[in-house]
């Protein structure tokens, strides 16, 4: 059994995830250049996107079990013309909002973070486009340490 924890409970868990999409619409409402694409959004959409996150970040299968899964997730990004522009400024807003809310600063984890918001946000992008690839019932990722474990210092060392 591993003592390793997942990326979502470094980061601390629901509360955590809560708090930075909680912080991070509010801030995008009020973005001049992010205002457009979430004008309109649920009043949910912030707890649905803490959801997918914290799936993709190993915590519970919720996304998948209760919103639709990766397949539902891909086909809201459809026909949305979300520009280059765009989501490098949905990166770097959640970034900023991350050290706003207190997630974690050691290099591992936001290695690990920033991995999975590039890669996310570069998929919204080509499903959001002209010719995007077939919307499948593929599983919703799992991010995890990959080749850099968090450092846990030993205490049991003198």
């Amino acid at each position: 059994m591993s003592t390793t924890p997942t990326i979502y409970e470094w980061m601390g868990g629901a509360e955590a995830m809560n708090r930075l999409t909680d912080a991070f619409y509010a801030h995008a409402l009020q973005d001049e250049i992010l205002a457009p694409v979430f004008a309109g959004m649920d009043s949910e959409h912030p707890q649905h996107v803490a959801v997918w996150l914290s799936e993709v970040f190993g915590g519970p299968s919720d996304y998948t079990a209760h919103h639709g899964g990766h397949q539902h997730m891909a086909t809201k990004h459809l026909g949305r013309a979300i520009t280059e522009r765009q989501r490098r400024r949905w990166v770097d807003l959640l970034m900023d909002t991350a050290d706003e809310v207190g997630l974690p600063t050691d290099p591992e984890f936001r290695g690990v973070f920033a991995y999975y918001i590039e890669w996310g946000t570069r998929m919204a992008l080509i499903y959001s486009g002209p010719n995007p690839p077939p919307v499948d019932a593929a599983k919703i990722p799992v991010w995890s340490w990959g080749q850099t474990p968090p450092w846990i210092p030993n205490t049991t060392q003198n």
